[in-house]
């Protein structure tokens, strides 16, 4: 029998369940995601660093651990909750079960609860931390929850030294290069970009901007990542991008990079009460009328007045465009997820077509 396992928010709410995983403790952001399928994309995303996910779909794992589905080599994240983790799956592809994978990387779990409760706290009260354990809380777990915080998200999933991708076209002949700012990017994205015929210079979240321009990119691609995108701790970044954008580079920004350029254009930002993280966002473009099912992971939002994309549910910005350059929050690459919007990516091609 697995051990019993508690986890308790920083509002003193208990839920008691079993250990799932790595058996120990560990504190968090406690945000949910909606995707009943997904499950190694949304734990290998870098964008859920330092936070515990919770899954709302009941049943996760059922078709095994998959590496080649993954969109990073480590798992950012600091917990996973789910109702029923399969422990027998079945796909021709699985190299093993999520409980064994879970363990093998040190990532503590909690399962059995009433995550449709946990879902409903969140979504009432806003997103809140807590702390997984497997002996009774204290009040003291409790203020530990109430304090955590995460510090220099960017900096902790961002490559640490430049690389650079070859993707050749069909007649052996590089068509574009495309500079991709790493503030903790998916993997689906350099696929998306490399199955356009891009070469990929990957560049890690504190070079300057006139080290990018020396590699002479036809565009700036601006990743997805975790934490808050005004932070101060952010503000070269967005000073790069400021650059960047003046040099009149095209460039395309998903998820953070989207909120980055924003923040270099004067548009603020704000945490939203329980973020948008799923594969069913649906996402309406303005300049056609034409709304798409997204993926989406992030739990802040650009506050803008002339948005290119909306959010249909709640009206919230998920797009800009600034003509040589453009953004959304969403993800187009959705590996994962619905690919409803990956012509995005052509449209940056058109775009590193036009300027030259």
């Amino acid at each position: 029998m697995p051990d019993t396992a508690y986890l308790i928010l920083e509002n003193g709410l208990l839920f008691e369940g079993q250990s799932f995983g790595m058996r120990g403790e560990v504190t968090g952001e406690i945000v949910f995601t909606t995707g009943m399928t997904g499950y190694l994309e949304t734990l290998t995303d870098p964008s859920y660093y330092g936070q515990i996910i919770l899954q709302t779909f009941p049943l996760i794992g059922n078709y095994g651990v998959i590496p080649s589905d993954f969109e990073n080599s480590s798992i950012a994240a600091k917990g996973y909750i789910v109702k029923h983790p399969c422990s027998h799956p079945s796909n021709f592809r699985s190299e093993g079960d999520l409980d064994a994978f879970l363990k093998k990387r040190g990532i503590v779990g909690l399962s059995g609860i009433d995550t449709r409760a946990l879902t409903k706290t969140i979504r009432e009260n806003g997103v809140m931390n807590g702390k997984i354990m497997t002996t009774p809380p204290t009040e003291a777990d409790q203020a530990e929850a109430r304090s955590h915080f995460i510090p220099n998200a960017v900096a902790a999933v961002s490559s640490r030294s430049p690389k650079t991708t070859n993707a050749k076209t069909g007649n052996g002949c590089h068509r574009r290069r495309i500079a991709l700012m790493d503030f903790g990017a998916k993997h689906g994205i350099a696929y998306a970009l490399a199955a356009r015929g891009c070469e990929i210079w990957t560049f890690p979240h504190d070079t300057p901007a006139e080290t990018i321009m020396q590699a002479e990119p036809d565009g700036v691609m601006l990743s997805n990542g975790p934490g808050d995108p005004a932070d101060p701790v952010n503000k070269g970044i967005i000073e790069t991008v400021e650059i960047l954008q003046k040099s009149g580079l095209p460039i395309f920004g998903i998820c953070l990079g989207h909120q980055f350029l924003a923040l270099a254009n004067g548009y603020p930002t704000r945490k939203l009460k329980f973020g948008h993280r799923g594969a069913n966002q649906p996402v309406k473009e303005l300049s056609t009328g034409r709304v798409y099912i997204t993926s989406q992971n992030h739990g802040y939002e650009v506050i803008a007045e002339d948005s290119s994309f909306v959010n249909v549910n709640d009206g919230t910005c998920e797009g800009l465009d600034y003509g040589n350059s453009f953004s959304v929050q969403f993800h187009p690459e959705a590996r994962g997820g619905p690919l409803d919007t990956a012509f995005l990516f052509d449209r940056f091609m058109e775009r590193i077509t036009d300027k030259r």
